[in-house]
C-alpha cells in the first residue's frame, strides 16, 4: 500500500490520505485512493505487466473520450489522470500504474439499456480510419498485433484468429481438429456476410464486467482493447457472457441497423474471445470454441444444400 500512495501522490501532485484494495481482475491488482483534498480517484498496477499495457490501456480510453467529445450521445469514460510504465519514489523496481477519474458505481441500479444501446451505435458510427490501431501497439496479456489493415476480412484472419490459433497451439490448449477447423474459417471469412464494413471505434472487450452503472443508470466504459474494427464484435462479446438486456440491442439496431445474417455471424465473432478464454483459463471455453466451430460448419452446409 505504501508503494501505491508513494506512487499516486507522485503522479498527481497531490498526497494520498488511504488506499484500499478493490476485488476484481483476472491480472492487475486495482486500488481506491482518497486524496488529502476529498477527491477520490481509481488506480491499478500489474506485477509483471506486458510492455506498455497501461500506456496502451490509457490511450484507447482517451481514444473513446475523444470520440465522445466530437460525437454526443457516445457511453461515459472515465478521464485519465496519470498513467507510466515505471515509476516508484523507492526505486527498487518500476512500478506500472494507470491512475483514472473515480466512478460512484451502484450494483443496485437499474442501467438504462435504451440508452446505452444508441450510445454504443453513436460510438460505432463515429467509424476508425482503418482495421487496427494506427499507432500498432498490440492489445492485452496475449499481446495480439494490431497492425493496420484496408478490411476486416484481413484483419480478423491475420490479427486475431491466426496469432490465437499459434498460441493455443503452443501451449496445447486447444483440440488440434478444432484449430485446424478456425484455420478454414479464417481463409474464407467473406463466405459469411457483412465482410465489406467500414471500420467502427470499438471498445473491444465489451463484457458486462467492463460497464459500470452510476447512481443515475448512466453506463460507463472501462478497460478497453480499443481498435477499429467489425461493429458486430463488441455486439457478439456482449451476447457471450451475458449481463445485457435485450432492450440494449434492440435500441442498437434501431438507431443503426445492423446488416442481413449478423444473428447468424455471432459465433464467428466470438471466436476470438473464446479462443483467449481457452488458452488463459482453459475450462469451459475449449468446449464453448468447440460448438461455436461447429455452429458456423452447420451453417455453411446448410449455405451449400440451397
Amino acid at each position: 500500500m505504501r508503494r501505491i500512495t508513494e506512487a499516486v501522490t507522485e503522479l498527481l501532485s497531490a498526497p494520498v490520505s488511504s488506499v484500499t484494495a478493490l476485488s476484481g481482475g483476472d491480472v492487475a491488482r486495482s486500488f481506491r485512493c482518497d486524496l488529502a483534498d476529498g477527491q477520490r480517484v481509481f488506480a491499478k498496477t500489474h506485477d509483471d505487466p506486458p510492455p506498455g499495457v497501461f500506456i496502451t490501456e490509457a490511450s484507447g480510453l482517451e481514444w473513446l473520450r475523444d470520440t465522445g467529445s466530437r460525437n454526443t450521445g457516445t457511453p461515459a469514460v472515465p478521464e485519465v489522470l496519470a498513467v507510466t510504465d515505471g515509476v516508484g519514489p523507492t526505486h527498487d523496481g518500476q512500478l506500472a500504474l494507470l491512475v483514472l477519474e473515480w466512478i460512484d458505481e451502484s450494483r443496485s441500479t437499474a442501467p438504462d439499456e435504451a440508452s446505452f444501446g444508441r450510445a454504443l451505435a453513436e460510438l460505432h458510427r463515429s467509424g476508425a480510419g482503418r482495421f487496427g490501431r494506427d499507432d500498432r501497439r498490440a492489445t492485452g496479456s496475449l499481446q495480439l498485433p494490431n497492425q493496420p489493415c484496408d478490411d476486416w476480412a484481413e484483419f480478423y484472419a491475420t490479427r486475431r484468429l491466426l496469432p490465437l490459433v499459434r498460441i493455443a497451439r503452443d501451449r496445447n490448449a486447444v483440440d488440434p481438429v478444432v484449430l485446424g477447423a478456425i484455420e478454414d474459417i479464417a481463409g474464407d471469412l467473406s463466405r459469411y456476410g457483412a465482410h465489406d464494413e467500414p471500420p467502427c471505434l470499438l471498445h473491444g472487450d465489451l463484457w458486462a464486467g467492463n460497464r459500470l452503472v452510476d447512481r443515475s443508470a448512466r453506463s460507463w466504459l472501462i478497460d478497453p482493447a480499443v481498435h477499429g474494427g467489425h461493429r458486430e464484435f463488441d455486439l457478439a462479446m456482449m451476447r457471450l457472457f451475458g449481463g445485457f438486456g435485450a432492450t440494449a440491442f434492440s435500441a442498437y439496431h434501431d438507431a443503426h441497423a445492423l446488416a442481413d445474417g449478423h444473428q447468424r455471424r455471432i459465433p464467428l465473432h466470438q471466436l476470438a474471445p473464446l479462443l483467449v478464454h481457452a488458452i488463459k483459463f482453459a475450462g469451459p471455453y475449449p468446449s464453448a470454441l468447440e460448438r461455436a466451430v461447429s455452429e458456423l460448419g452447420a451453417q455453411t452446409r446448410r449455405t451449400r444444400l440451397r
